[in-house]
């Protein structure tokens, strides 16, 4: 079993209850043009939402079949491609801790909120006990330099990946995660829920702009 085989395990009910979130909240329909920045085509099942999406996304070999409702696009989500409010949804999951710095983070968030009339950005919460990428608890509030030597041997992305000192530095490079006032500074038109997990600890933080009328 790789990494991405346990996630395959642990996300779909994380995932089913999400989007039954979503689709309450952001009532998409047909006619609704949803972005999904950092996302997959494969991420947005037309059994489960009839909406027409757009995945904009920096890699190029994902290997899907597009479709009349769904196409795929390659692009950076800091440097989007599209005019202002040209989108009734921007939608982002777990992805805008992935871009490594603050400032990344704040063009990122700068331009979903430009393209998008209703916003939904989720991303892990900072001081959620496990980190989610490593699945090991704790780990990710210490000092990055602290975590380099612990990565590889403290964690199950460690133990089923056994990554080399050039992956766990690249990882430590690129995640960043976020608190909730980083989330209200990055998105301050928005609301900003919070998923829980066993209902007393916040798991992740969702910014919505819910759409007008």
């Amino acid at each position: 079993m790789n990494i991405h085989s346990l996630y395959a395990l642990i996300s779909p009910w994380f995932r089913r209850r999400r989007m039954a979130r979503f689709a309450a909240v952001m009532r998409p329909t047909e006619q609704t043009q949803i972005l999904d920045v950092g996302g997959y085509p494969g991420c947005w099942p037309e059994g489960e939402c009839s909406a027409q999406v757009t995945c904009v996304n920096p890699d190029r070999t994902t290997g899907y079949v597009a479709s009349a409702r769904r196409r795929m696009l390659h692009g950076d989500g800091c440097a989007l491609a599209f005019e202002e409010r040209s989108f009734d949804i921007g939608y982002s999951n777990s992805v805008i801790e992935h871009l490594g710095t603050w400032e990344r983070q704040q063009q990122f968030a700068a331009e979903l909120r430009r393209v998008g009339n209703a916003l939904w950005v989720q991303t892990p919460a900072r001081w959620f006990f496990i980190e989610p990428h490593l699945i090991a608890p704790f780990i990710h509030y210490l000092p990055k330099a602290a975590q380099r030597p612990l990565l590889r041997w403290f964690t199950v992305w460690g133990w089923l990946t056994r990554p080399t000192p050039a992956q766990v530095d690249a990882f430590l490079a690129e995640v960043r995660l976020l608190t909730a006032a980083e989330m209200r500074a990055l998105f301050p038109d928005c609301r900003l829920e919070r998923e829980r997990f066993l209902g007393v600890f916040t798991k992740s933080y969702i910014a919505v702009r819910p759409p007008v009328g």
